[in-house]
């Protein structure tokens, strides 16, 4: 299993309290290089508290979330960049991040996380090729020197503009807006901007891409479309997946690992099959109690 041979991210003892409540308890995985990894359970499990921890919106009560750009983290190589208060570092090929450390600008930009939320929060104003563009900006003032160069034509400056369009035109092409790129984001259908999201995401090259909810809205045709841009960019980029959804069909189609969370704690977590069979899981979505869990195992809760 990847998630255990060469996991991308680490989620070690991760607790979050809001006062008195525990919306996550104690709860570790691993998602691995190159896969598409899915967090479900019922509402208020507390799957989008966990995103928010890994992506630096929340700082966590207590845990660790290692990500490893390159190999497995090595325990000794974890624990030193523990020791010396660092939120980074960079060990030859490999960099080691300690996002629980990380303000949400350096876990994108540093750590390559990014993500999309529930709600889509596109630039509505602005056209459909210029939300792709915009997702670069970080790429474009560094070639500008981050001063004004570029408004004098600083001449890498322009190949960074070229390459910026260029990129914006190929996953436009890849989610079928080409004919659309002039049009404002905000005039597109749910479903276009819903892929239009996930494309501006990819647009600042990600290792890992945190989806919340993706097909939330979509009719059957158009979580094919989003099952299959998922399944190119896992193919074809190589980059690694996190997603929380509840349409159990785009979950099991498309995922080679699965966590189920109930109450903010872990009560499943393997291949999507695995999952689909566990009482534990079964339970937890028909809401009966721990006590019925046997019965539901033996099928004889109706």
């Amino acid at each position: 299993m990847r998630w255990e041979e060469a996991p991308l991210l680490e989620i070690e003892h991760l607790t979050m309290r809001f006062g008195g409540l525990v919306a996550v308890n104690d709860v570790s995985f691993g998602a691995g290089r190159g896969d598409i990894t899915a967090i479900i359970g019922p509402n208020g499990a507390g799957k989008t508290t966990v995103f928010n921890c890994i992506t630096g919106f929340y700082k966590p009560t207590s845990g660790r979330m290692v990500m490893s750009h390159t190999g497995n983290a090595v325990s000794d190589e974890v624990a030193a960049l523990t020791l010396s208060g660092a939120r980074y570092a960079r060990r030859g090929e490999n960099a080691l991040f300690l996002l629980e450390r990380m303000p949400d600008h350096e876990i994108a930009a540093k750590a390559r996380v990014a993500r999309t939320f529930q709600n889509i929060r596109l630039f509505t104003g602005m056209t459909a090729l210029e939300n792709l563009i915009v997702a670069q900006h970080n790429t474009l003032m560094d070639a500008s020197g981050w001063t004004v160069l570029g408004l004098i034509g600083l001449p890498r400056y322009t190949r960074a503009e070229r390459a910026a369009i260029e990129r914006a035109r190929y996953w436009l092409d890849l989610i079928g807006l080409t004919a659309r790129a002039d049009d404002s984001a905000g005039s597109l259908p749910y479903g276009d901007q819903r892929r239009l999201e996930i494309a501006r995401a990819m647009c600042s090259d990600p290792l890992l891409l945190c989806l919340d909810e993706p097909a939330a809205g979509l009719n059957p045709r158009e979580s094919a479309e989003l099952n299959r841009l998922l399944k190119t960019i896992q193919r074809e980029h190589g980059t690694s997946i996190l997603l929380i959804e509840h349409d159990m069909s785009v979950v099991m189609e498309i995922s080679d690992h699965v966590i189920v969370l109930e109450y903010g704690i872990k009560i499943s977590d393997g291949t999507a099959e695995h999952v689909r069979n566990d009482p534990k899981v079964i339970a937890a979505y028909l809401g009966v109690g721990d006590d019925e869990v046997e019965a539901v195992a033996k099928g004889e809760l109706p």
